[in-house]
């Protein structure tokens, strides 16, 4: 049986996809970042020491998540901050605000894993699930 909330990975030729699901969309949508997070370091390692706002807009679902995908891609990139653990004080239809609740990198404790360079739009979907919703989006490695 599925947990009401979380993700897996599927295959593509020299990328990767992210599979998340939860019982609301911004959960799914959550799990989603934590999933992409957990391919560049292992969210177990990370300790949520203090928060990042992220924030995005997009005309539809799809473009909302890729496009705060790749903010918090920037965030990671630029500020070297590694997540655990991701809540939404604002989730509407064509925008979002987020926190990222994480840590400084820190080569020392956090095992870097993939580099992801950017979420796409290719093959992205968003659905309801059996339980929920449940959100398909391709990396670009």
């Amino acid at each position: 049986m599925k947990e009401a909330a979380g993700y897996d990975y599927f295959d593509v030729a020299a990328d990767v996809g992210v599979k998340a699901w939860g019982p609301t969309l911004p959960e799914a949508f959550a799990q989603a970042g934590l999933g992409v997070f957990a391919l560049m370091v292992e969210p177990a390692s990370v300790d949520a020491r203090e928060s990042k706002e992220v924030s995005a807009q997009g005309k539809s679902p799809e473009t909302l998540l890729v496009n705060w995908l790749n903010e918090c891609l920037y965030v990671h990139d630029i500020e070297g901050f590694v997540v655990s653990r991701i809540e939404f004080p604002v989730f509407e239809a064509e925008r979002l605000h987020s926190l990222l609740w994480g840590e400084d990198l820190d080569p020392a404790r956090h095992r870097v894993g993939t580099v992801v360079k950017a979420a796409t739009l290719h093959e992205l979907r968003i659905g309801r699930a059996d339980r929920g919703w449940e959100v398909r989006v391709i990396l670009d490695i």
